[in-house]
């Protein structure tokens, strides 16, 4: 959970209102062009239907402010509570993850009455509040919202993933084809070793993994300019690269085997050559793009094979600490990673060589809010930099994410580190 802030316009309600507006909009406009049939859509237990993002994310704010603060609040039904909860304990049973998908009621008006719900009564709850409620309810709101802008890319990682598996290969916006952009060459840059300051510190929102900020070191170490792109991943393809084990770690290669991979997710065999199916339907593959939707295993595998390694967290962190948060995200309507940036943020996720653990001192939220992170620090690795389906403004040089080493499904790419002498 975040602390609370020094700075008054933090937490001044006419502002967070906005934001709130704002926010809270952008996933409803995301799911514009969905037909009724697309809301239900739960292609594998990891995965939710947009309808359940669109409820859940309400359910949150329901839950953490207008129950406990509001004066007066009347539950909107009194079941969504087991049919929208996430993995809150503390809050009470709920709804198995792998069924979310048969949820056909409430139905999708309801959902969004819902929502409209909710929303009258944050901001009537934000228009009364005096200074001292202001800054109790100000970090869980700050958290809510960060906390929907995480839905608001799962909806389309998860929507791609469905639509992925449909033979119509149903396109989530308009093909839009623009000219190609010859791939930067990829370069080392060279950092020296020493010892680092670590994690987020000072004002402004961060999650609470995020911290406390703490002292590593890193050895000397060289980082790719850009990510790795899809056809320097194909080089590697057609070395044969999915099918030497020693390549690969152990549990790699067994999920490799049983998951039956060849390439990347969303890639197609055309002929001799591949196909990649995007938000935006199916396209040729253009080498020069960053390669997305690869696991941490074939991340790690592609690194062995091309003689170089994965960045730790702290590297990479080090690296991106005062660069511009700029680059190709949710903002720019791509929907897809482009080759024209050179940024350390935005395109794909990029795989680390850390595990998801708890940072020096870290301890989690008193209550349900401190569930959001600390309880999955285990069989996980982290992921920096955000994507092209990131929220503007969604990430930082800290931000932490992290996913099973399997996972795929999200537009995670990588990176290549190597050591350098000392």
């Amino acid at each position: 959970m975040p602390e609370p802030s020094s700075e008054t316009e933090h937490f001044d309600r006419h502002s967070l209102a906005a934001r709130y507006r704002e926010v809270r909009g952008r996933s409803e406009r995301l799911c514009a062009t969905l037909e009724p049939e697309d809301y239900q859509l739960q292609s594998m237990p990891d995965c939710s239907p947009p309808k359940w993002h669109l409820a859940h994310s309400a359910w949150f704010f329901e839950t953490f402010l207008l129950a406990p603060h509001a004066p007066g609040h009347r539950a909107f039904d009194p079941q969504f509570g087991y049919l929208f909860n996430s993995y809150y304990d503390a809050v009470g049973d709920r709804w198995p993850r792998p069924s979310r998908g048969l949820l056909s009621r409430p139905t999708i008006a309801e959902v969004y009455a819902y929502r409209r719900a909710v929303d009258e009564g944050m901001l009537s709850l934000l228009e009364s509040a005096d200074d001292p409620l202001m800054r109790t309810i100000g970090p869980i709101l700050e958290i809510g919202l960060n906390h929907e802008e995480q839905h608001q890319e799962l909806l389309l990682t998860d929507l791609k993933h469905a639509f992925g598996l449909n033979p119509l290969r149903p396109r989530y916006a308009p093909a839009e084809e623009g000219p190609r952009i010859d791939a930067a060459p990829m370069e080392w840059e060279a950092f020296p070793g020493g010892v680092r300051r670590i994690g987020h510190e000072g004002t402004g929102f961060a999650f609470d993994n995020e911290g406390p900020r703490h002292r590593a070191y890193v050895g000397p170490f060289a980082l790719g300019s850009r990510p790795v792109n899809n056809g320097e991943y194909l080089e590697f393809i057609r070395d044969d690269g999915y099918n030497r084990p020693e390549l690969w770690l152990s549990d790699g290669w067994y999920a490799r085997g049983s998951g039956g991979w060849s390439a990347p997710m969303h890639w197609h065999r055309d002929g001799s050559d591949f196909a990649l199916f995007t938000l935006r339907g199916m396209r040729p593959l253009d080498p020069g793009e960053p390669v997305c939707h690869v696991s941490f295993y074939e991340a790690d595998a592609f690194a062995r094979w091309a003689g170089a390694r994965l960045p730790t967290e702290a590297e990479w962190e080090s690296v991106a600490v005062g660069r511009p948060m700029a680059g190709n995200f949710l903002d720019s309507g791509r929907l897809h990673p482009s080759n024209a940036g050179g940024s350390i943020y935005g395109d794909v996720w990029t795989w680390t060589a850390s595990p998801y653990s708890a940072y020096p001192g870290y301890r989690p939220a008193a209550g349900a809010i401190g569930e959001y992170n600390g309880k999955f620090m285990c069989n996980q690795m982290v992921l920096r930099g955000g994507s092209c389906v990131t929220p503007p403004g969604h990430v930082r040089p800290t931000y932490r994410n992290f996913f099973p080493p399997g996972a795929r499904w999200q537009f995670s790419g990588l990176r290549l580190a190597k050591d350098l002498p000392e």
